[in-house]
């Protein structure tokens, strides 16, 4: 369990972890949709109707038991360049033309000194990127409607104006440096205030802005009165109904994020983070320059599974990629075993496997920057969308139909959002953008068929290597016994398959006690189970459902993400994660350019002594020596044996890596 959130109070809504909850996993199911104007035409009507689409989503929210107290609601617009200029003007500060000046809501402390002392770092993180506070503004809200326990946790909000640079004379280059801003402020109001639990910048752009908090659908629009005045103008609008599933709500995880919004789980959000994590070690400057060690970590960590995801999604449009491009990049469609696919969409996809893993689960995610609106769905399509396009040159996109009334007549086309296939409004070219259209002029940017075929290399094409002797009589009962295989498995699980090469029938489901509560002996790796959500998931059959399901792998060396290039797909292409004897000694003979592989064993010696064993005296695998066979580490190994034993793995790995190995294979042969 994590132990981060010990000591802190109520946070946000949320308890500290106690007993086996920990705020980390927190995940939600929800509704989400958008609306907007083909042509870009910005009216308060658009405000008024994403509000009642919101409104008619209020059964996909959830609330608490006093059903004033919401899981979360919010609305995600353009900026609204002439509101705030009537609203500044009355504050005393005029500001600059549209585009010229950034807006950030924020979320502060109650506690006056600690807000004062979070804007006293605001300012000067605005001043030390060279950039001037234009001033700051409180926003206007209603919480006598709040229910007891979000009006408990309900912060202080208020919105800075930040004026553009001459020297910023483009759009996207302003917004690298709000992400800067925002990203250093929130490290520095963190570490240098107490109040950093109530600290929360929702966004901060020349473009977009959101209005959200711990509401239900209906609280959205009387909450915030900004909402219904009449100058509050978009050409779009993407609206969030939070349900908290199986977790707790809190005011900075409603949504829309500061990209997206979300209705479904990420099944492999600690991966996902975890591996961006690691990969931030291989990242150069590009577009961000020397700002790119200010917005690290990639990933917050006390983000929900959306809110990680509007992390690396920002992260990736900010660096260089385009929207579009960095939804490809996250929710691949299945082009494995798609004989349809054209090669150079394929092509794309295997180059972009091997930067990064996709972001996968069951989701319905809208989309947004303040030019182009759109949605996708996860491969499986697990989750409902569907559209509507009025000869208003309105469009209507909703987890359901009947969110906004629309006269039959009006409405010219309709359809549903489809498994993995991307559905796009451009206000700039006025028309919805298709699918392959969108995807076709992404695949042919760059030459990733040719960076393929001249770097990846199938696994079915190495040399064979020499394969260890295959296990058979006592030793094969004794590594039985080792490795927890039941006499139940045996019959059950493995000798079906082996007969008729298919997975097993049984129940759907494991009802095995988890290892940290089972009172029977655990193998290490028992105590690790893949973090999924499970909520309303159809089981998926991967033979039945085999051009949606993916086994492909990627054995060698990331390279930095930043630069698409060549050699970041000199990787070693396996069909299966699954390999065998003979497969495995092809990776540790392996002799080919760019690759070499080290087998670290992982075997050691629980206790100083052992059936008469010196620590570290293993007979017969002198190949395998015992990685805690160092005599001067005999005593230590009494006590806290597998922390030293791990030490000991991770620094052999560190040095093979020095050394240039770039395949490490650990190994449990000699136990």
């Amino acid at each position: 369990m994590s132990t981060k959130h010990i000591n802190s109070t109520m946070i946000n809504g949320m308890p500290q972890a106690q007993g086996l909850y920990d705020p980390d996993n927190e995940h939600d199911s929800c509704g989400v949709g958008f609306l907007c104007h083909l042509k870009g035409e910005k009216s308060h009507d658009i405000i008024k109707g994403a509000l009642d689409m919101n409104v008619c989503m209020d059964h996909r929210g959830g609330c608490g038991f006093d059903e004033a107290t919401g899981d979360g609601a919010g609305l995600f617009f353009q900026l609204p360049h002439k509101f705030f200029k009537t609203v500044t003007a009355e504050l005393g500060f005029n500001l600059p033309e549209e585009g010229q000046y950034a807006v950030g809501f924020v979320n502060l402390s109650k506690d006056e000194q600690e807000c004062a002392d979070a804007i006293s770092t605001y300012e000067k993180t605005v001043q030390k990127e060279g950039l001037s506070v234009l001033g700051w503004r409180d926003v206007p809200t209603n919480s006598d409607i709040l229910g007891k326990a979000s009006r408990e946790c309900e912060p202080a909000m208020k919105q800075i104006f930040i004026a553009r640079p001459q020297e910023i004379t483009d759009d996207l280059d302003f917004e690298r440096k709000l992400y800067v801003i925002r990203r250093r402020t929130s490290q520095a109001v963190r570490y240098c205030t107490t109040g950093s639990d109530a600290f929360y910048t929702a966004t901060l752009s020349a473009r977009t802005i959101v209005y959200k908090g711990m509401l239900t659908t209906w609280q959205l629009k009387d909450y915030f009165p900004d909402l219904q005045h009449k100058d509050m103008e978009s050409a779009m609008a993407l609206v969030h109904s939070r349900f908290s599933t199986n977790t707790f709500p809190s005011w900075p995880r409603a949504q829309p994020f500061r990209y997206m919004s979300h209705n479904g789980e990420i099944n492999t959000m600690r991966g996902n983070a975890n591996w961006m994590q690691a990969r931030q070690k291989l990242l150069s400057s590009g577009v961000l320059g020397k700002d790119l060690d200010k917005i690290l970590p990639i990933i917050r960590e006390d983000g929900s599974d959306s809110a990680m995801f509007d992390n690396c999604l920002e992260f990736l449009v900010l660096s260089g990629r385009t929207l579009p491009e960095a939804i490809m990049m996250m929710i691949p469609e299945p082009w494995e075993n798609h004989q349809h696919m054209t090669e150079s969409k394929k092509a794309f996809y295997e180059y972009n496997a091997t930067l990064m893993e996709p972001w996968d689960g069951p989701a319905s995610i809208a989309f947004c920057d303040g030019i182009s609106i759109g949605a996708i769905l996860d491969r499986n399509g697990l989750r409902p969308s569907r559209y509507y396009v009025t000869n208003e040159d309105l469009v209507i996109m909703a987890s359901e139909v009947g969110v906004l009334k629309v006269d039959p007549a009006t409405v010219v086309k309709k359809g549903r959002l489809e498994p993995g296939r991307m559905f796009l409004v451009d206000t700039k070219k006025g028309r919805i953008v298709d699918d392959a259209e969108v995807k076709e002029d992404i695949a042919q940017k760059l030459p990733y068929a040719e960076w393929l075929e001249s770097n990846r290399v199938f696994f079915s094409d190495l040399a064979k290597g020499e394969a260890k002797p295959a296990i058979t009589g006592h030793d094969l009962i004794q590594r039985n016994r080792a490795f927890g295989y039941t006499f139940e498995d045996k019959r059950q699980i493995l000798a079906p398959s082996a007969q008729t090469g298919n997975q097993p029938l049984g129940a759907m489901g494991n009802d095995t006690p988890i290892a940290v509560l089972s009172d029977r002996p655990q193998l290490l790796y028992n105590y690790f189970r893949q973090l999924f959500a499970q909520v309303t998931n159809p089981a998926i059959d991967p033979i039945r459902e085999e051009l949606i399901t993916s086994s492909v792998t990627f054995v060698g060396s990331e390279n930095d993400i930043l630069h698409p290039g060549p050699e970041n797909c000199r990787m070693i292409r396996l069909e299966s994660p699954i390999i065998d004897n003979n497969e495995l000694a092809n990776l540790r003979d392996i002799d080919l350019e760019g690759f070499q592989s080290e087998t670290l064993p992982i075997l050691y010696v629980p206790e100083k002594q052992e059936a008469g064993l010196a620590a570290g005296q293993l007979p017969g695998h002198a190949d395998h020596p015992d990685i805690s066979s160092n005599s001067e580490d005999a005593e230590e190994l009494s006590g806290d044996s597998l922390k030293l034993a791990l030490d000991k793995l991770f620094k052999a790995a560190d040095a093979a890596i020095l050394k240039g190995d770039n395949i490490l294979i650990l190994s449990d042969r000699g136990m």
